[in-house]
């Protein structure tokens, strides 16, 4: 027979490492495993899933502590970062940095799931500011304490109820994600107390500043990698105010809806972290991992079509969710509605931002 070798145990460590770093998928790290006992130790002792969910997800190293299984709980983890079912990301609003009258306009108002037809009541509302550059900010609570968030989307509030309907967006949107600082501090009702809960957390993600357009209309702003959240908490940071009530002469912000879309790792996966040192432990259940995965492959995943976010027609406030649902609910006659095209880019001038904001 021609004599047959293994060309891997025949390389020095560092090439071996240097071919087998150049594979991008967990998939393919997985087969190379099964390849012989040699091969799949050797990608275990070092680590390469861990390695490979470190390059394309940067956030990962600030886990401290990994499963018992390491290794095979990072590669399971990769597939679930790219392939797990979509879903609608926020669970609960935390806190609004100004809220004008409360509870009407609060912002639990802006997970509001119903059509708000004509009037449009259903928004939150900053309070009044003569300075244009004030900032706002609106926190939530993810479904998970770990997630992948990839894309965000808002709809600017627009008055039909105030002379010549006008939009009061911000100028720009920026981005937070992350955790509290202590768990106990957070135990309690920001909105209630109108306290803002921004000194709270531990934001350990930062997006770009994107510009939002002065429309009524739910904008999409897409991360231009997706972005694990270690915590469970976004915040959207709304930079500069466009619009001035006539009544006072203010400017105000004010939001009809907010979603984040992503994948929730939990129960599959989920971290711990330690209130005084924030470490963060990974944990792992290869049971739930697996059922997931069998319904991804089976097709019956449940994951969201977001090609069917709808579009604002005139003087109608539409929020979204599972369209059966939303058709059966709406029942509004004369309306006709537009559908959002998934790849259409809602950011054009990206790059045109104030500098002023950069800081």
């Amino acid at each position: 027979m021609e004599t047959q070798i293994d060309f891997l145990q025949w390389l020095e460590s560092d090439m071996a490492l240097k071919i087998l770093t150049c594979l991008d998928d967990s998939a393919d790290l997985i087969r190379a495993s099964s390849v012989s006992h040699y091969w799949q130790n050797f990608v275990i002792s070092n680590g390469l899933n861990k390695q490979l969910c470190l390059k394309r997800f940067p956030q990962l190293s600030t886990i401290t502590h990994d499963p018992t299984n390491g290794d095979v709980a990072y590669a399971a983890l990769f597939q679930a970062l790219t392939k797990f079912p979509q879903s609608y990301c926020i669970a609960d609003p935390v806190s609004a940095s100004s809220t004008d009258n409360y509870p009407e306009e609060s912002i639990l108002n802006t997970l509001d799931p119903r059509v708000m037809v004509q009037q449009g009541d259903s928004y939150w509302s900053s309070k009044g500011s003569d300075d244009p550059e004030k900032p706002e900010t609106l926190i939530y609570n993810l479904t998970a304490n770990f997630c992948v968030i990839s894309e965000i989307y808002l709809h600017p509030f627009q008055a039909s109820f105030q002379m010549d309907f006008p939009i009061y967006s911000s100028r720009y949107v920026r981005f937070k994600m992350g955790h509290p600082k202590s768990w106990s501090e957070i135990d309690r009702d920001f909105m209630e107390s109108q306290e803002c809960a921004d000194d709270k957390f531990v934001w350990t993600y930062t997006s770009q500043i994107f510009p939002m357009a002065q429309e009524n209309r739910l904008q999409r702003f897409k991360l231009p990698e997706s972005v694990i959240c270690i915590g469970g908490f976004l915040q959207v940071e709304l930079l500069g105010r466009v619009q001035k009530q006539a009544a006072d002469g203010k400017y105000y912000i004010c939001v009809a809806h907010v979603q984040a879309i992503g994948r929730q790792l939990s129960p599959a996966f989920s971290v711990e972290i330690s209130g005084k040192s924030n470490d963060v432990s990974l944990t792992y259940d290869a049971k739930e991992f697996k059922s997931i995965m069998q319904r991804v492959s089976n097709g019956d995943d449940g994951s969201l079509s977001t090609s069917l976010l709808p579009v604002q027609p005139p003087r109608q406030l539409i929020a979204w969710g599972n369209l059966p649902d939303f058709l059966h609910m709406v029942q509004v006659p004369g309306v006709e509605y537009e559908w959002v095209n998934d790849d259409e880019d809602l950011m054009d001038g990206y790059d045109e931002v104030d500098p002023g904001f950069l800081n």
